[in-house]
């Protein structure tokens, strides 16, 4: 029977890194090729010029880079309070109340929500609006797709907390309130910023919605409520160009992305890894 079940172990064993291997082989070669068609790129001025027009040669995408950082914080803004408000209701005020179920679910689902469906929303209720794209617009666009994302992580960080800790908090005369903030959410706070970044870094390289919300500049923002340019934006234009130049600072733009997108990865890791 030992012999037996050793035997089923090594093959499940063999299996899974087999399996590890052939689904990593897509990834390294992406990364090869990110590397070595954007890293021969890659300098200083890729970081402060503009993009270039189509026959021209040189430029860079700055202000991708600058529009892509504001968005993420204007996404930031809306959903942190938001998310964590909600995980707060659904894991500490009302968690088994049929308000808390069906906010879960409608929560899981939008993790599985299309992001292009997002930029219709944004765009028929704020763009129409407005009148104009923004980024403005592409922020809340991008908040929609990370919402979920911060609500269903700080919840279950929020329920990490000890329930003893809890109990003493309110045992020694803490209101729900002071318990939540003095307890709660400072030991899940970890949870909570993994969920956070992940959150980031998801809509970091969405495309789909800028392009109903912030579209695209190729000049500097000097506005929140104008034209916005990114990096997703901007590989999808220069990829489909006939000219070698804005092929290359896709490839480029798109090497820069995926180090943002690695580094925000990377950062939740080192935030929700457990202290010793």
């Amino acid at each position: 029977m030992s012999e037996a079940r050793a035997l089923q172990s090594s093959l499940l064993t063999v299996g899974a890194w087999v399996v590890a291997i052939l689904a990593s082989i897509p990834l390294f070669s992406v990364l090869y090729m990110l590397v070595f068609k954007g890293g021969a790129r890659l300098a200083p001025a890729l970081f402060l010029e503009l993009p270039p027009a189509g026959f021209e040669t040189g430029g860079g995408f700055g202000n991708a880079i600058v529009g892509t950082l504001v968005m993420l914080l204007i996404a930031a803004a809306v959903c942190i309070p938001i998310g964590v408000l909600s995980a707060i209701y659904l894991a500490e005020l009302n968690p088994d109340g049929k308000v808390a179920k069906w906010s879960r679910f409608l929560a899981k689902v939008l993790t599985g929500f299309p992001s292009i469906l997002a930029g219709v929303f944004i765009y028929a209720a704020l763009v129409l609006a407005m009148g104009t794209y923004s980024a403005i617009a592409g922020g809340i666009a991008l908040a929609v797709g990370m919402l979920a994302t911060v609500v269903l992580t700080a919840e279950e960080a929020m329920k990490t907390v000890p329930r003893k800790m809890k109990d003493a908090a309110l045992g020694m005369g803490c209101t729900r309130t002071q318990m939540i903030i003095k307890v709660v959410l400072p030991t899940g706070l970890p949870g909570i910023l993994t969920g956070v970044i992940l959150g980031i870094a998801r809509a970091a390289g969405e495309s789909a919605p800028l392009l109903f919300t912030a579209l695209f500049s190729n000049y500097w923002l000097s506005s929140l409520r104008e034209p916005t340019a990114s990096l997703s934006i901007l590989i999808f234009n220069f990829s489909s160009m006939p000219f070698e130049n804005q092929i290359e600072l896709a490839w480029a733009a798109s090497l820069v992305l995926v180090m943002m997108v690695l580094v925000f990865n990377l950062l939740s890791r080192l935030i929700g890894r457990p202290k010793i």
